[in-house]
Order: structure tokens, then C-alpha cells, then sequence
């Protein structure tokens, strides 16, 4: 299942929440703990690889906002 999230529409405030959110993730998956989200969790059904993409993308967004 492939999400879309066009991060250009979120707030800054999301967009922190959702950076929180990945990293998190990442964290449990790369200790092996990782639980099964509930399907209205924004990040249900991403896996590892998803996670790390969407995260550049994030870091990507926060920079261009930045400047």
C-alpha cells in the first residue's frame, strides 16, 4: 500500500510531528520492536525503506522552508 503525502500542505508543526514520528519508527524497526499501527495511524503500512524515503523528503521540506 503506497501512501501519498504531499508534505508542501502540512503545517510546520506536522511536519515536525511527522519527522518525531519517522524517526521513531526507524528506531523500533532497526531494534526489531516494531508494533503493528492502527490503520488511521499516518504511518500504517510503511515499511523500513518507506520510512527512510519519506524522511529525506521530510528533511528536504523543512530545509527548503528554512531558507
Amino acid at each position: 500500500m503506497k501512501k501519498q503525502y504531499d508534505l508542501t500542505t502540512l503545517s510546520d508543526k506536522k511536519l515536525r510531528t511527522l519527522r518525531n514520528n519517522l524517526n521513531n519508527r526507524l528506531e523500533s524497526f532497526s531494534k526489531g520492536g516494531e508494533k503493528n499501527l492502527p490503520p488511521s495511524h499516518m504511518l500504517h503500512g510503511l515499511d523500513d525503506g518507506e520510512c527512510k524515503a519519506l524522511l529525506e523528503r521530510v528533511h528536504s521540506e523543512m530545509k527548503n522552508r528554512s531558507k
